[in-house]
């Protein structure tokens, strides 16, 4: 029998329908999302006709948070209603022995981890929207941060679309380009319209060159514009920094006229503590702060209320002196002005907390070499690649200390001893030293040291030096004497020791003082440099001083 066209078309709906079934049947929840991903939402519902209950459910885990709503509009509204209160049901059903999820999230960011990977496991994706729909966006940030590349772009799908434009702003570079990367460029678009001129620049220089400008194109050019304006200004800079969302004032204009004009404008953007005051060419006069208006006589004029002392951030500033000032004075925003005076916008608390909070993870990465590393789980190769550097500079150093042990290979062949205490006098001056190195780059960091008081710095840290050498010097001489019972080996290592620690606090402070000036971060490569000279300098003291007296 031939048959109908319309049979015809029926045939691949119900062959996916099958493939489906047996996916869902199996827990191969990655592969129905897979085939998911590639329908039409029409088509979707279509399916979503033809499964039990229990597999319409499963299958509606799949779908992802802007996909799920226009599914749900082909549903006729008896069979939507009934699919809600089953997957209701689903999530506060623990499966397993798993948790339920009944709207009762713990506060515990180890428990919300466990939730998340609970769920990727079960493949019940919904409850982890339930979860997410509970959470700050910088909660949701650092989730996402905590699980593996592929299980965060499934978790991704569950952000709320109009709250991915905040959880975007949260994450961490590396993690948002990547997520970005994922994003259909309609979905992304539409996510940068709901972010902050200056978090969405942070995202355009995050991506590649073709989409940015395809970001740019999509705004209207108002906002191009001054989109374009922000990125003409290197990212670590107080014009990369900056926003243009500042209220502009004239001064000789009355405290009325400006609150009529304020409450025009229904809203404030955020962290508003002051207003801008400028001429008429733009060039900026000073500022006037927020509480002031809302206590001045409406008849009183600007000019009698303005600040014109306010010093303002020049646009090429560097972001670190941004952050120092912002500190120092306790800033909520400040004014940024070009070379010719002209007000620019403005940079707000978020912004240098965002800058403090960089600054603190390169220090801390850097110690180890893993300066551009913020993705915990970013992908083998590339975290292979950064690391094998630093291994391979490592290394080097390594066989600059080993050279020096091969000199006085003759010495270590007649007084074994040595060979045992040698690590000793290396890691007493590897220590002492990089209590003083974090010292120096921590006062680099904040300002508080410069060139007028580096000398005052010097001698302290070598009288701190001198005295823990005499005090460590004895204690391991008298330790050598007593395993070894040879005076002069304890001598001789009470020596290198103290001769070493006076090493290690004086490289402490050169080191990063000269690396600072040349134009390297010490936090980078301070470490590296003076664990090589305080293990070149401890070698070459003891085993130096051995040969002279012992051969």
């Amino acid at each position: 029998m031939k048959q109908t066209p319309q049979q015809n078309q029926s045939e691949p709906v119900a062959t996916e329908v099958d493939q489906l079934r047996e996916m869902l049947s199996r827990d191969q929840s990655k592969r129905a999302r897979r085939l998911l991903k590639t329908m039409h939402p029409a088509k979707i519902a279509s399916l979503l006709e033809r499964l039990t209950p229990q597999q319409r459910v499963d299958a509606l885990h799949q779908l992802d948070a802007r996909t799920e709503p226009k599914v749900l509009s082909y549903l006729s509204t008896a069979l939507r209603t009934q699919l809600a209160y089953d997957l209701d049901a689903d999530m506060t059903q623990p499966k397993n022995g798993a948790s339920p999820t009944d709207g009762r999230v713990d506060e515990e960011p180890e428990t919300q981890l466990r939730l998340v990977l609970d769920a990727l496991d079960q493949g019940k994706l919904k409850r982890i929207a339930r979860l997410f729909h509970t959470l700050h966006p910088a909660r949701i940030a650092g989730l996402l941060e905590s699980l593996p590349a592929t299980e965060r772009a499934r978790v991704w799908d569950m952000v709320e679309g109009e709250r991915t434009a905040k959880v975007l702003r949260h994450l961490h570079e590396e993690v948002r380009r990547r997520l970005a990367a994922e994003m259909d460029l309609e979905h992304l678009i539409e996510a940068a319209r709901g972010l902050e001129p200056d978090d969405l620049v942070d995202l355009i220089q995050d991506l590649p060159t073709a989409t940015g400008r395809q970001i740019l194109d999509a705004m209207d050019q108002r906002e191009r514009e001054r989109l374009q304006s922000m990125l003409s200004y290197p990212e670590n800079t107080a014009g990369g920094l900056m926003n243009m969302d500042q209220v502009e004032v004239r001064s000789n204009i009355k405290v009325g006229t400006l609150l009529r004009y304020l409450r025009l404008r229904e809203e404030l953007p955020p962290n508003t503590d002051k207003l801008f005051v400028i001429d008429r060419k733009h060039r900026y006069q000073g500022i006037l702060r927020t509480e002031r208006v809302l206590t001045a006589r409406p008849e009183t004029s600007v000019s009698d209320l303005m600040e014109t002392d306010f010093e303002p951030v020049p646009a090429d500033q560097k972001s670190d002196a941004v952050a120092q000032r912002f500190e120092q004075e306790d800033l909520n925003s400040a004014p940024v002005i070009d070379a010719e005076g002209r007000l620019l916008g403005r940079i707000t608390i978020d912004d240098v907390v965002d800058v403090i909070r960089e600054q603190s993870a390169h220090a801390l990465l850097g110690m180890a070499g893993l300066d551009e590393e913020t993705d915990m789980f970013a992908p083998v190769l590339a975290s292979s690649r950064r690391r094998a550097v630093w291994l391979g500079i490592n290394l080097i150093t390594a066989f600059l200390a080993a050279w020096v042990i091969g000199l006085f290979e003759g010495t270590l062949q007649h007084v074994v001893a040595l060979a045992v205490l040698m690590p000793i006098v290396a890691s007493m001056g590897g220590i002492a030293g990089s209590q003083t190195l974090t010292l120096v780059i921590r006062g680099l960091a904040t300002g508080q040291l410069g060139s007028g008081n580096t000398r005052i710095l010097l001698l302290k840290e070598m009288g701190i030096g001198l005295l823990n050498g005499l005090l460590w010097a004895l204690v391991v001489a008298a330790l050598a004497i007593v395993w070894f019972g040879n005076w002069t080996i304890g001598g001789i290592i009470a020596v290198a020791i103290l001769l070493n620690l006076l090493c290690a606090a004086a490289s402490g402070v050169v080191i990063p003082l000269l690396m600072s000036r040349i134009g390297i971060d010490p936090a980078l490569a301070g470490s590296v440099v003076l664990t090589t000279v305080t293990d070149i300098v401890g070698f070459f003291a003891f085993l130096g001083l051995a040969t002279l007296i012992l051969l």
